[in-house]
């Protein structure tokens, strides 16, 4: 009996958010599908059912994780070319990346690589989540990144996306908007990804974000 009044309220409150995100114009938008607008739903139940304890589990594919100080959690697949020098404050850094959540039934959410085009940014200009812009300059207990480098890394929510959480409107879960941060999926090529990512780290309506898992591959100069 309690099982089944908790699968009807959960059934309730997919109804309440797909109203609740019409109303408040979340997802109108001509190109959105049945399957997104019930991907959207289903991982903000996903994540508000899980206990925020075991979000910092995440698969590591065989890799053996190793955890800094921060709770920042990182493994490399292939180390950069030797004779490289790691790149610094205010050179640009180009990689490609995939994202995916450590919550929800379909994890994964978006990737650079077959797009063909890498993110780029400028190192310290505070257009990047810390999790990334950690391990490209690297810090007392992580190792800088070195081009050619493929690296696995899990960023808990204080070095990822949780300013976004709390900001006071959403228009900063936008890439390029002024106050908000990056990495973004790009809501104009990839509408689902966006909302698949959307409900994760930039949804005021659950309390904490889960980690992120991301694949980071570096560039040299390009």
């Amino acid at each position: 009996m309690l099982l089944l009044m908790t699968m009807v309220l959960l059934s309730s409150l997919v109804l309440l958010l797909i109203l609740l995100s019409y109303t408040n114009g979340l997802v109108h938008n001509p190109k959105l599908t049945r399957r997104a607008i019930l991907s959207s739903a289903g991982s903000t139940i996903a994540v508000l059912s899980l206990d925020p304890q075991q979000t910092s589990a995440a698969v590591s594919n065989g890799l053996p994780l190793t955890v800094s100080s921060t709770g920042l959690k990182w493994a490399d697949a292939r180390v950069g070319k030797s004779g490289q020098q790691p790149l610094t404050i205010g050179q640009t850094a180009s990689i490609d990346y995939s994202i995916a959540s450590t919550a929800g039934r379909f994890p994964q959410i978006y990737s650079t690589k077959d797009t063909g085009a890498p993110y780029r940014w400028t190192l310290g200009d505070g257009s990047t989540i810390q999790g990334i812009e950690m391990n490209i300059l690297g810090t007392n207990d992580i190792p800088a990144m070195l081009p050619g480098g493929i690296r696995r890394v899990i960023v808990p929510a204080s070095l990822g996306y949780d300013q976004l959480r709390t900001a006071k409107s959403n228009k900063v879960c936008v890439s390029g908007v002024e106050g908000s941060i990056n990495p973004i999926p790009p809501k104009d090529q990839d509408y689902e990804a966006y909302q698949r990512w959307y409900s994760f780290y930039c949804n005021p309506r659950i309390p904490y974000q889960p980690d992120l898992v991301l694949d980071i591959k570096l560039y040299g100069k390009r």
